[in-house]
């Protein structure tokens, strides 16, 4: 029971402080449009995306919702399920989902989710912290599942 309330509580966190920024973005930086965060770096610039990354499918929100959901179901599984005792592979999990949650909450209500990070050194996305997490959490699946396979390769040596 645990393990289930502190990944929830994990989970609840990264969408509150995700919906806390885009709040803040909202009502302080859509009425200026965009400010310095780091001169020539990083600027925070309010921008809403229909779509998903880069603004890919961008006016199929119905789509999104669906697949988002049922990405996001798959995870939660994978979460609750699948990763008791692998402490990495339930830190990639709540990333992802925490990060998921948050933006799908912003399509839901708005049709649109809010982004605000613009890197000014290179031509990119504007992005949020909900991405942030999906990416920093699938980067570290990644990773777990590269070190599965070398342990599995490791024991299979040993046999």
């Amino acid at each position: 029971m645990a393990f289930v309330l502190f990944n929830l509580a994990a989970v609840a966190a990264l969408v509150g402080i995700d919906q806390l920024i885009k709040l803040w973005a909202v009502q302080a930086l859509q009425p200026v449009g965009a400010m310095p965060l780091i001169p020539h770096v990083v600027e925070l610039r309010f921008v809403l995306n229909q779509g998903m990354a880069f603004s890919l499918l961008s006016g199929k929100q119905l789509f999104l919702i669906i697949a988002t959901s049922a990405a996001l179901l798959a995870v939660a599984y994978g979460l609750f399920f699948r990763s008791r005792g692998k402490r990495l592979q339930q830190a990639a999990l709540v990333l992802v989902l925490g990060g998921g949650i948050g933006n799908l909450i912003d399509r839901v209500l708005n049709g649109e989710v809010v982004d605000y990070i613009n890197l000014l050194f290179m031509r990119f996305a504007v992005f949020n912290f909900a991405d942030i997490c999906v990416c920093v959490g699938v980067a570290l699946w990644v990773l777990v599942i590269f070190l599965d396979e070398l342990h599995a390769d490791d024991v299979a040596k040993e046999q």
